[in-house]
């Protein structure tokens, strides 16, 4: 008879657990240490990456986040879940304080880069494979080549050509790597079978980093006319001297750009994933509720999934192609052809008189 409390005690507190929403959907958006591939039962399967850090008390340090599992912490590290660095390793002084390392470690991010790189050059590599094999007389390829070379062509033809201007065969193989870079980082974010899953795109140190390149290759190759007009533009004086007032709003307006093209991908990007977790989340809180509550909503759910899935592959191309445009026009931007002085004018305008 003693037995039958416990298991009405066991059955309660299985009702009472509740799906920890919070920590799926952040689970996923979040870096880590590790890449959780499958759980069967109980058994949860993951792939631990290797953990490389240096810290300025004790040295370097290299192991696995197998290392993590079973205590937490290894060799006086430990994951803090507060604070500025939550989700990142710490190392604990003896005196108590938290000491935050130089962290090489190979992240699930930074593995889905090196992924997403990786099988971007296959798709590259075969595509400029049938070219060689093939003349420019020959017909015009069909299938995945096909494809691929009607989206070069749209993107080079109707953004990247008419931004850019005049030098845009120069700039063509930077924003066509940056466009087929985010397309494919944001399709496999979306696929939840390794190796796939990352939320590459999702990360903004990762937009942060596609944002500078576009951010240097604008100020760095930008030429003479384009600092002109920012230090200098062709304004009344009293705009520009001696409060440099439109000057200082077009330096303003040099870093506003990348700020824009980091938090706009971010955003939309980690807005969706987190959108499907929560509907994919709805389906086990209702199931609780019993069949008559839970199998409607459970139905709703998917409908809402699979809506919302083929929502996000649209945003994934539509993303790739304002980044890629907005990269090409802000680089059309720093080349503006230079202007001619009023006497060249008229001089040039004389010498065709006389003509």
């Amino acid at each position: 008879m003693a037995s039958v409390p416990a298991v009405a005690s066991e059955t309660d507190a299985a009702q009472d657990e509740t799906v920890d929403v919070k920590g799926i959907i952040f689970g996923h958006l979040k870096d880590s240490y590790h890449w959780h591939i499958i759980t069967i039962g109980e058994k949860e399967i993951s792939l631990h990456l290797p953990v490389m850090l240096y810290s300025k008390v004790s040295g370097w340090h290299f192991f696995s986040s197998r290392e993590l599992e079973e205590t937490g912490s290894y060799e006086g590290f430990h994951i803090t879940d507060e604070g500025a660095h939550a989700g990142k390793l710490v190392e604990t002084l003896p005196d108590g304080t938290e000491l935050k390392p130089l962290d090489l470690s190979l992240t699930k991010v930074a593995l889905g880069v090196i992924i997403n790189s990786l099988l971007l050059c296959v798709i590259v590599m075969c595509t400029a494979r049938w070219y060689r094999r093939h003349k420019s007389t020959d017909p015009a390829p069909g299938g995945f080549v096909g494809l691929m070379e009607y989206v070069v062509a749209m993107i080079v033809d109707d953004v990247i050509k008419p931004s850019v201007g005049k030098d845009y065969k120069r700039y063509t193989p930077l924003l066509l790597t940056i466009f087929f870079f985010i397309l494919l980082s944001n399709i496999m974010g979306l696929i939840p079978i390794f190796p796939a899953g990352a939320n590459v795109t999702g990360n903004i140190a990762i937009t942060l980093t596609l944002a500078l390149v576009t951010f240097f290759t604008v100020n760095v190759l930008g030429n003479r006319e384009y600092w002109k007009e920012i230090l200098w533009p062709d304004v009344p004086v009293f705009l520009k001297a001696p409060i440099p007032l439109l000057p200082f709003i077009e330096i303003i307006g040099i870093f506003t750009k990348p700020f824009a093209l980091t938090v706009r991908l971010f955003a939309n990007i980690t807005a969706g994933h987190a959108i499907i977790l929560s509907l994919t989340c709805v389906i086990f809180i209702t199931a609780k509720m019993g069949p008559l509550i839970g199998t409607p909503m459970t139905v709703l759910s998917v409908f809402f999934m699979i809506f919302m899935n083929m929502l996000e592959l649209l945003v994934a191309y539509i993303q790739a192609y304002v980044f890629t445009m907005l990269s090409a026009v802000f680089i059309g931007l720093s080349r503006p052809e230079e202007h001619h002085g009023k006497e060249e004018i008229k001089v040039k305008t004389d010498n065709t008189l006389t003509t």
